[in-house]
């Protein structure tokens, strides 16, 4: 049975709202914290609050964009693989390429926040 998309919708934009508000909510606790366990956060005049919202965004929509690149990718290659079942090896290149854009903005948030630290 097919569930219709009004359906989930609401359940999808309630469930990014709530992660929205916690992420903000960890965005204004992390540079105080990390200000009482050190002596100024700063990074060569910035506040340390950019470089976590700036790693927050980077990984955030590589990952929105890499879940975007997979469905698109996976519909047409479970299409293309219910016909030509030969082509498994290289649909699984095309999924795996889509992946590796969030793995991309995990790294790039990852070095953002160890030039923070160091």
């Amino acid at each position: 049975m097919k569930t219709p998309l009004g359906v989930v919708a609401p359940a999808l934009l309630a469930s990014t709202l709530l992660l929205g508000l916690a992420a903000t909510a960890l965005l204004l606790w992390a540079p105080s914290a990390r200000a009482a366990t050190e002596a100024g956060a700063t990074l060569r005049g910035l506040d340390a609050s950019w470089v976590f919202i700036g790693a927050a965004l980077a990984t955030g929509m590589s990952s929105l964009g890499a879940g975007l690149a997979v469905a698109k990718v996976g519909t047409a290659a479970v299409g293309a693989l219910a016909e030509k079942p030969e082509l498994f090896g290289r649909l699984l290149i095309f999924i795996g390429l889509a992946e590796g854009i969030a793995i991309y903005g995990l790294i790039v948030s990852i070095l953002m926040l160890n030039r923070l630290g160091g």
